[in-house]
């Protein structure tokens, strides 16, 4: 008999694992408690934006397989409940705030059927599953608990569950990795690696491989720091350095820094885990990666400044994207809004072109001006600001551009312009990292 799954959560990451779930044969119901988000998702279409996801959900809708609720008592006859709801920065502190995921653990408990199984997916700070399993064994000794990290990139969300490049599962018993082998039985078919571990493990592997992608990201930013002081160029230095294999070239690409609703919360979140258990001196180091991430944004402002003078009172300033990275409308912790907002703080008339995020942007700094295109931004400004890579961007025409500003001057905040072509179209273009030209 196919196992019949619940999904607690329908965020980014529950109604992508739901479509996905669906999509490989199994029989679906994704529960929340926001109608309004419930009533969207039943009709197919999803509350932001992620390539691919909106079709699958349809698709997945009309199928039967997949529907959405807020009765909880819907999913009492379901074998795996998976826990997907978020788990954001506590305000005030460094530490995750778990007020979702324990009222979700408690929630399902209460109605979980004999010999089923509640998989965490969330990221949350070591030990917390093992606590979670003993509330869960305290309110229903029928059920059991397990934790699989998840690992979705945003823009690649739906072929990371459906092709992942690894499954962690952290378990207690045999029967409980059984039953999320026959979950994810087409993956291990396809030769998907499966990695067992305990539960403290399977916790600690998404926040120290999110550790590691952040101290590479603000490495090179670190690097291109030093070769701005010395002349140097730091995607020179990226591109050799990467060569060497135990190094590889993927986020070694200087710039802006990195945001989005996972890394900084997470890395955060950990070294505040590890104070708790007395490790802190451990991750110290994160502190400073942290630091660096934070100082690439500045250093954008301050290359500003330098082409506008200190007083930006009446300039005009084209931002090129507002999402924290391309192919995404996601806005939370986006260095591109950051460097937007505060630049808008110091006086300047700021304007933003984003394929995706303009109505999230909007929504978070209303006082921006957001428009309808690349041409529309780039009208009358002063200096243009590349901060989100997106595709349509680098292939934007300098020379026909060159006409519509007031000033061409371009400061890539990406290294993602050809900057020769940029510069024998007539513009002066900068870069963090990379001599003035």
């Amino acid at each position: 008999m196919t196992l019949r799954l619940s999904v607690i959560g329908t965020g980014y990451l529950g109604a992508t694992h739901a479509a996905c779930m669906s999509f490989l044969g199994f029989e679906v119901v994704g529960l929340d408690t926001d109608p309004a988000k419930v009533a969207l998702l039943a009709q197919g279409k999803v509350p932001f934006y992620e390539p691919e996801l909106e079709e699958l959900l349809a698709q997945e809708i009309a199928s039967g397989r997949l529907t959405f609720t807020t009765d909880i008592n819907a999913v009492a006859d379901c074998d795996v409940h998976f826990i997907c709801v978020g788990t954001p920065q506590k305000a005030g502190s460094l530490a995750a705030d778990l007020t979702y995921v324990d009222a979700s653990l408690d929630a399902v408990a209460r109605v979980a059927k004999n010999g089923s199984l509640v998989v965490g997916k969330s990221t949350v700070p070591v030990g917390t599953a093992a606590r979670l399993r003993a509330r869960l064994q305290e309110i229903n000794p029928g059920a059991d608990l397990a934790w699989n990290p998840e690992f979705l990139r945003e823009g690649f969300a739906v072929d990371d569950t459906l092709r992942p490049n690894r499954l962690v599962v952290g378990v207690t018993s045999d029967a409980a990795e059984n039953i999320l082998k026959e979950v994810y039985a087409s993956n291990l078919k396809d030769g998907t690696p499966w990695v067992r571990a305990d539960l403290p493990t399977a916790e600690l592997v998404k926040v120290a491989a999110n550790s590691f992608l952040a101290t590479k990201i603000s490495f090179i930013n670190a690097m291109a720091e030093i070769c701005e002081a010395a002349g140097g160029d730091v995607t020179v230095l990226a591109q050799a350095i990467g060569y060497d294999p135990r190094i590889g070239n993927r986020f070694l690409q200087a710039g802006i820094g990195f945001g989005g609703g996972c890394l900084p919360k997470d890395i955060r979140a950990f070294m505040a885990r590890a104070q708790e258990l007395g490790a802190d001196q451990a991750l110290e180091f994160l502190r400073e990666i942290d630091s660096i991430n934070l100082r690439a944004r500045q250093r954008v402002i301050e290359l500003v400044r330098k082409d506008l003078g200190e007083n930006l009172q009446g300039k005009r300033v084209a931002v090129l994207g507002a999402a924290f990275k391309p192919d995404s409308d996601d806005v939370r912790d986006s260095p591109a809004l950051d460097i937007a907002a505060q630049i808008h703080a110091a006086g300047a008339d700021v304007v933003i072109f984003d394929p995706k995020a303009n109505e999230s942007a909007a929504k978070r700094f209303p006082a921006l001006t957001y428009v309808s295109s690349a041409e529309e931004c780039f009208q009358g400004a002063d200096i243009v600001l590349h901060l989100t890579e997106w595709k349509q961007f680098r292939e934007l025409d300098p020379a026909q551009l060159k006409g519509l500003v007031k000033t061409p001057i371009i400061i890539d905040g990406r290294n993602a312009l050809n900057r020769e072509a940029w510069k024998a179209a007539g513009w002066h273009f900068r870069a963090l990292g990379r001599a003035d030209s």
